[in-house]
């Protein structure tokens, strides 16, 4: 009986001991397999962090696309047909009836001669003026007749623009997945992205997303919107659209205590975006169709704290009211490259006097802001070329105007190419670039992007 309890006890004793090694075991591995994990993290960050700039420029350069990035993969643009700008503000006097201000109107003419603007499109006519009196007199309700007179002119812009991108892109409308519309003009629902939905024969299962009141910097937020979108929904091929006709809501006559608001006749105009936008592997199967155009790399948004007042738009009965702080500009000025530094470098894209390096697509929200984003950032005179451009051409079209300026950096770069191969002494552009947009809020969008072959 001494033998069998013997015997049972260190039989025992042999299985605790057996169990305990393998306990211990298990907790060897387990954190080794943590530390492995933990190790591989570190190494995969620092090596993506180290890399990403140099594996994704040879991709560029071999004509390859980044596996599972974005891309802008089309552009359209559209403008209503009535223009102005020289002679605007005699224009303006007189049909608000406003003549007799003579100091005032002398200074809007010294602002548009500042303003770097030489023409504006406006949907608006003398003939929708001349329909609606309340328009031209702020003491009468007028809102209820805007609003109508935008129902119509936002998605029918829209789809010109649109149009002309899905043309480009060279695949079917009914092959867009998701819809993205930015306007700060018109309060409906149904909203004008169902009826641009309609126009363009978009299947009736495609996602809409509406955003409202983003004001200028509605097209980078629906730019990073859809990056989002096409990165996180395999096969999801998105159309953003961007459309203001804000002088059917802005307009109003001149008053002598808002100088604000003769900056603002001066400066916006009308105008309408669209970007076709997708991600996809190298051997996806769209990929001879689809040529894309800018890489979306990352994108980030930062409010300004306490500049709430700085930019400001309020829907009244008499329409919109425009408030621009003349601190904005030195506000941009003094935040820019901080809001920049922490986005761009993990991508190896710092600044410290590298900001020469990079091409530049900012929202072209007056010349103030182009000067003082130039200034802050000491980039060559002509690193804002396209953005002086479209402020010149267009006015401000809110967030309209960056996918104007994508089109206009896109252009150049293709002229520079044609230029390339005749002759090879022609310097290469730069291949990474920086998108901004500056809006209410006030709110800085930022996107790295880098320039397809």
């Amino acid at each position: 009986m001494a033998v069998s309890v013997h015997c049972v006890l260190k039989k025992n004793q042999r299985t605790y001991a057996i169990f305990r090694a393998h306990k211990l075991c298990q907790y060897l591995i387990k954190n080794r397999r943590k530390h492995l994990r933990e190790a591989g993290r570190r190494q995969s960050t620092m090596a993506a962090t180290a890399g990403v700039a140099g594996v994704l420029q040879e991709s560029s350069r071999r004509g390859q696309r980044p596996s599972g990035t974005a891309a802008v993969l089309a552009i359209g643009t559209a403008n209503p047909a009535n223009c102005h700008q020289d002679e605007y503000p005699d224009w303006y006097f007189r049909v608000t009836k406003s003549d007799h201000l003579a100091t005032l109107k002398n200074k809007m003419k010294r602002i548009c001669e500042k303003s770097g603007v030489r023409k504006r499109y406006f949907h608006w006519t003398v003939e929708i003026l001349a329909g609606h009196p309340e328009f031209l007199d702020p003491a009468l309700p007028s809102l209820d007749a805007r609003l109508a007179a935008t129902a119509d002119a936002v998605p029918e812009l829209a789809a010109a623009a649109a149009a002309r991108a899905i043309a480009e892109w060279g695949r079917p409308a009914a092959d867009i997945t998701h819809l993205v519309l930015s306007t700060t003009s018109g309060a409906q629902s149904p909203g004008p992205d169902l009826r641009l939905a309609h126009l363009l024969g978009l299947r009736p299962t495609v996602r809409r997303t509406l955003l409202f009141f983003h004001a200028c910097f509605g097209g980078s937020s629906a730019l990073r919107l859809a990056k989002d979108l096409a990165e996180s929904h395999r096969g999801a091929r998105v159309l953003v659209a961007v459309c203001e006709v804000n002088s059917l809501l802005s307009f109003r006559p001149p008053q002598e205590a808002r100088l604000d608001g003769l900056v603002a006749a001066a400066l916006f105009g009308d105008g309408a975006g669209a970007v076709i936008v997708g991600a996809a592997a190298a051997d996806d199967p769209a990929e001879p169709v689809e040529r894309p155009i800018f890489y979306m790399m990352s994108a980030s948004q930062t409010t300004l704290p306490g500049t709430e007042d700085a930019l400001s738009m309020q829907l009244g009965e008499a329409g919109y009211d425009i408030g621009l702080s003349a601190r904005a500009p030195a506000l941009v000025r003094d935040t820019v490259e901080a809001c920049l530094a922490d986005m761009v470098a993990p991508l190896g894209l710092t600044g410290g006097g590298s900001w020469n390096g990079l091409f530049w697509a900012v929202h072209p929200g007056g010349r103030a802001i182009l000067d003082g984003c130039e200034a802050a950032l000491a980039l060559e005179p002509g690193k804002l070329a396209a953005s002086r451009h479209i402020l010149s051409e267009y006015g401000n079209m809110y967030g309209a105007s960056i996918v104007f300026v994508l089109d206009e950096i896109r252009r150049r770069r293709r002229r520079n190419g044609d230029q390339r191969e005749r002759r090879d002494m022609f310097e290469l552009d730069c291949e990474w670039g920086v998108m901004l947009g500056f809006g209410p809020g006030v709110t800085v969008e930022m996107m790295v992007l880098l320039a397809a072959a």
